[in-house]
């Protein structure tokens, strides 16, 4: 597994939107104080020409948007790269990106989530690189960043890292309004375990993302997963997962179907984040779904996790040697890019 290097104040993050662009007054605003944010961090920034635009869901055309991210990569100058947000069609771009050079070119941190667990997914499995699941643009665009969002930065700069779960979630305050906190977080929270283990610890290298869009993934050559569980195997893995938009048979379907691909050889344990979007079909909930996808593992599996799109969240490097360790509803991520 490659690492990029450390990110240092004066370095720059560049931005481009392989997915959604943020095009129209609101959401340029919006983008304008993140990148005021981000400067006031002492970092600089480069912005490709597409970012600020959007048309039938994506930025620009697929070839366009693959340029765009390759010039950034390419690009000895910026040492992160940041979209925006998500969106839909991130997946059709990915016959456009040059894998063998991006796996030849000094590699960069990629963080997203949502949409851009598609690419992050990809450059992990092709192109032996680390990469994170974690914090967009867009939620740096509020009175100040977050300070769940400012561990992405954290994640970049140090190559051991350690997040412990939050005590509270909720959810963004307004679509329009950055004059205030990005989120409300004003619910308690408690993970859960499956099985019922007040206390449980596992490791092994971490992997994952937004099931809606690796689901796609499955069968095509952008997902090799099972080149990466034959090459780090003795580390074993611990899948991170999280969903948006999947009612609880969706997410059965789902997890089925990436066990019966193989997916799940070597797993260690899975962490599954709090699921947006969501909702029970009849007498069907999440827990329903999680046993009948996971259950018959016989691994580790919690759920309700600070990971995903319902906030705050972890920021979680597909590539790097986890440790886990939950004890009555709390958690401690221990993340290591050593390999």
């Amino acid at each position: 597994m490659t690492y990029p290097k450390a990110l240092r104040t004066g370095d720059t993050i560049g931005i481009c939107a392989p997915s959604s662009g943020a095009s129209g007054d609101v959401l340029s605003a919006r983008l304008n104080n993140a990148i005021r944010n981000i400067k006031a961090l002492g970092y600089n920034f480069i912005e490709t020409a597409s970012v600020r635009s959007d048309a039938k869901c994506v930025s620009a055309d697929n070839k366009v948007r693959a340029a765009e991210f390759m010039e950034l990569y390419e690009n000895p100058d910026v040492t992160a790269i940041i979209p925006p947000w998500g969106g839909e069609f991130l997946m059709d771009m990915l016959p456009d990106l040059d894998f063998e050079k991006l796996a030849s070119i000094p590699p960069k941190w990629i963080s997203g989530y949502s949409d851009m667990s598609t690419l992050t997914f990809a450059l992990t499995l092709i192109s032996d690189i680390a990469t994170i699941h974690g914090s967009n643009f867009m939620n740096m665009g509020y009175s100040r960043i977050h300070d769940s969002d400012m561990r992405v930065f954290d994640v970049m700069s140090n190559c051991k890292t350690t997040q412990r779960s939050w005590d509270t979630w909720g959810g963004f305050t307004s679509w329009d309004d950055f004059s205030g906190e990005v989120y409300a977080l004003d619910k308690p929270s408690s993970w859960k375990s499956l099985h019922g283990e007040i206390q449980v610890s596992f490791a092994g290298m971490m992997i994952g993302g937004c099931m809606d869009t690796l689901s796609k993934m499955l069968g095509t050559r952008f997902a090799p997963v099972d080149t990466l569980i034959s090459k780090y195997k003795q580390y074993g893995f611990i899948w991170t997962l999280e969903s948006c938009e999947m009612a609880a048979p969706d997410i059965y379907r789902t997890l089925w179907q990436m066990s019966e691909c193989g997916w799940f050889k070597h797993c260690n344990g899975i962490i599954f984040g709090r699921p947006d979007g969501y909702k029970d079909k009849f007498d069907f909930n999440l827990v329903d779904a999680l046993k009948k996808g996971l259950g018959g593992l016989n691994v580790p599996v919690l759920y309700d996790a600070d990971i995903g799109h319902i906030p705050p969240q972890m920021q979680i490097v597909n590539g790097a040697i986890g440790k886990v360790d939950f004890e009555e509803g709390k958690a401690l991520i221990v993340q290591d890019c050593m390999v």
